[in-house]
This record gives structure tokens, C-alpha cells and sequence, in this order.
């Protein structure tokens, strides 16, 4: 996308636009974020690396809300939920401290892991990838992309026993709705 001019100007024409919105998980918040250059906003996201474990983590972990700008959460800001991470390269790597605390500055970041005390997660297992501050999830400063390494829609199925994923998409759904 970065190297074919063609493809850039088209995904930064996307951007651009003020009546569409992006949801990047896991393997698409990765691609998403390398694309921060054609955001609008998001010119302090993060990459992200290889977990601090060194390996795969695929377990439930809880997660706050932040308030943010987010289309997608900014209705759920102080929820606590728990989802599903599976991931072995999930570790937000800023470009530098000022870029980390530009985000969180900026109200940008939008999902962090959480000790069961409901404390921000630093320490593994609880942060189960090593991020700063417990960060997980980040949205543009307009609330039009938002890119998380959890994966709501895992736990968004009652056959699973879990739906709390679910309210991510169903106000998605009625902020769509009130829009229409």
C-alpha cells in the first residue's frame, strides 16, 4: 500500500473521507498503524512488535474502555470487558516518549489491559504482550479508525458463553442507525 503509488493515493483518498470508518483487529490493527502516515490523527500511533514473552499468547484478558474519540467505543468508556487476545506481535512500540504521551495526551488511546483490580495492566500475565501503559487499542483524534489487538468479535457468540464483545458492534450499529 505504501510503495505503490496508485494504492496510497487511493487508501489516503479513504481516509480522507469524513462518511467511512476503519476497525483494525489484530492482524489489521498491525496493518492499519503501518498506514498512520495516511491517517488523519494518528501520527503518534505505535508499531506493533513481538509480545515481551517471545511468544504466541491466546487467553482472555481484561480490558478498560478509555474515553476516547472512537465511532466504535466512545458510548462505552469506563466499561470493563473481558476478550479474547491471540497474538505474537502485540507489544505497542512508540517512536519515542513524547509519541506515547502524545497519544495519551491527545485522549487517542482507547483500550487497556487491566489487572483483576482493575489497576492498569504493566506486568505479564495480565498485560500479556508488554505494552506501555497497559495499551491495547488506539482511535484517530476524529473517531473514524479505531485499532485494537483483542478481538472482540471472539467473544461476541452466546454459544461461547461470552457476548460482551458484542456490545463493541452494537453501538456501531445504533450510532449507524441514529445516523441514517
Amino acid at each position: 500500500i505504501l510503495f505503490n503509488e496508485s494504492v496510497r493515493a487511493r487508501f489516503s483518498a479513504y481516509f480522507q473521507r469524513e462518511d467511512t470508518f476503519t476497525l483494525g483487529v489484530c492482524n489489521g490493527c498491525q496493518m492499519v498503524s503501518a498506514l498512520k502516515d495516511l491517517i488523519p490523527g494518528a501520527a503518534h500511533w505505535p508499531r506493533f512488535v513481538r509480545n515481551r514473552s517471545e511468544q504466541f499468547e491466546a487467553r482472555v484478558a481484561l480490558v478498560r474502555v478509555e474515553p476516547s474519540p472512537s465511532v466504535l467505543l466512545s458510548d462505552m468508556a469506563g466499561s470493563h470487558l473481558p476478550i479474547v487476545v491471540a497474538h505474537g506481535e502485540g507489544r505497542a512500540e512508540f517512536a519515542s516518549e513524547e509519541a506515547r504521551n502524545a497519544c495519551d495526551a491527545s485522549g487517542t488511546v482507547a483500550l487497556r489491559f487491566l489487572e483483576n483490580n482493575l489497576n492498569v495492566a504493566e506486568q505479564y500475565p495480565a498485560n500479556p504482550n508488554g505494552s506501555p501503559s497497559g495499551i491495547t487499542g488506539l482511535s484517530s483524534m476524529d473517531g473514524r479508525v479505531t485499532i485494537m489487538m483483542p478481538h472482540p468479535e471472539r467473544a461476541s457468540e452466546a454459544v461461547l458463553g461470552n457476548t460482551d464483545g458484542l456490545v463493541i458492534f452494537e453501538s456501531l450499529l445504533s450510532r449507524s442507525l441514529s445516523l441514517a
